[in-house]
């Protein structure tokens, strides 16, 4: 490990390794919260926190020439038996942690007092993907008052506009480095921005943003012009809930775990892996997944980021069963795998 690529900003792209962290490695512990709402100037560009390089040509015109963007016929059969179970958000006090899925990456997040909503989108259709294969599932009438919503990268799976205008204007938001002024332009007026390795406070709840193995790009001219990561949510009593976000399988689980220990549950992504060539750099398969839950420490896994829009190639059900399979292989206890239905929740 080298100084750089644990320093706060992070500013150099540090090569993959599955390297295990061990118990002598010395982590920095968290920094001081910053400014809720703080006003900051960052670099033009994020290029240097790749850690892997985006496509090239070649790898495009393959791409172009394979055409694997979407299941077969047999693949897309099993859509009427993917989980769905829509229900209510429960009620907890602010001594409880609880998470219902809506689907994707969005989740409702309910700790120390605070219910948090992940990159929410409560659209049916994204743009240039086909519409949703499960509806949402927790009606956004439903939703209690929102205290607050991190956003993981500016992708339209997970920044979606329409969802984002449902909210007040003054809902505190938590984005990357360079994503504020997309939220501003929209009239939100509690953004707080931060870079790898930065944590905020509301209301007594630390939100830290933590890396991630992705990319960001909304248009044809803002490659990688904003942060992309995860978030580790803790509570006033030290519960710790990591949301991954969009990631592929690398080094940073572990170094996230080193800092943040004793994380009680990792909400991480299982699909849009197929073709591997093409997608692991960004985006863990089902093994990669429960090996990152062991990398972070965690005690339970939540998978996501599956089952909602069809993003690539694998059978709508396969990243289920492999990450069952995977579970269990690994010996881990099965009650420890929260492999919920859209729509479904859970206490801790």
């Amino acid at each position: 490990m080298t100084q750089q690529s644990e320093s706060p900003t992070g500013r150099t792209a540090t090569p993959r390794t599955t390297t295990t962290r061990t118990s002598t490695t010395p982590f920095p512990p968290p920094a001081a919260p910053r400014p809720l709402g703080e006003r900051r100037v960052w670099p033009r560009t994020f290029h240097d926190r790749l850690t892997a390089p985006l496509p090239g040509i070649k790898a495009l015109a393959r791409f172009a020439r394979e055409g694997a963007v979407r299941p077969g016929r047999d693949g897309l059969a099993d859509i009427p038996r993917l989980p769905f179970a829509p229900g209510p958000v429960p009620r907890v006090d602010a001594r409880t942690v609880a998470v219902s899925w809506a689907g994707h990456a969005s989740w409702v997040v309910q700790i120390g007092g605070l219910t948090v909503l992940t990159d929410p989108v409560w659209s049916r259709r994204i743009l240039g993907t086909p519409a949703r294969i499960t509806p949402v599932g927790i009606a956004w009438s439903s939703l209690p008052p929102i205290d607050a919503v991190v956003i993981s990268h500016n992708h339209y799976d997970h920044l979606d506009a329409p969802t984002l205008r449902r909210l007040p204007r003054d809902t505190p938001v938590f984005a990357p480095a360079g994503l504020a002024s997309w939220f501003r332009r929209r009239r939100f007026t509690h953004v707080t921005e931060l870079d790898w390795w930065e944590g905020a406070e509301l209301s007594g709840v630390r939100f830290d943003f933590v890396p991630a193995h992705h990319w960001s790009k909304r248009t044809l001219v803002d490659t990688c012009r904003s942060l992309w990561g995860g978030w580790v949510l803790t509570a006033p009593d030290g519960r710790r809930v990591y949301f991954a976000g969009d990631t592929g399988y690398g080094h940073w689980f572990t170094r996230i775990g080193g800092r943040y220990p004793g994380i009680d549950l990792a909400l991480l992504p299982i699909g849009a892996y197929d073709p591997r060539w093409w997608l692991s750099d960004v985006h863990c398969d089902p093994e990669e997944a429960v090996r990152a839950a062991r990398d972070l420490g965690a005690r339970r896994m939540a998978p996501m980021h599956w089952g909602t829009f069809v993003l690539s190639a694998e059978p709508v059900l396969e990243p289920l069963t492999r990450v069952r399979a995977a579970w269990e292989k690994a010996g881990l206890d099965r009650e420890d795998l929260w492999d919920l239905p859209v729509g479904a929740s859970k206490v801790l």
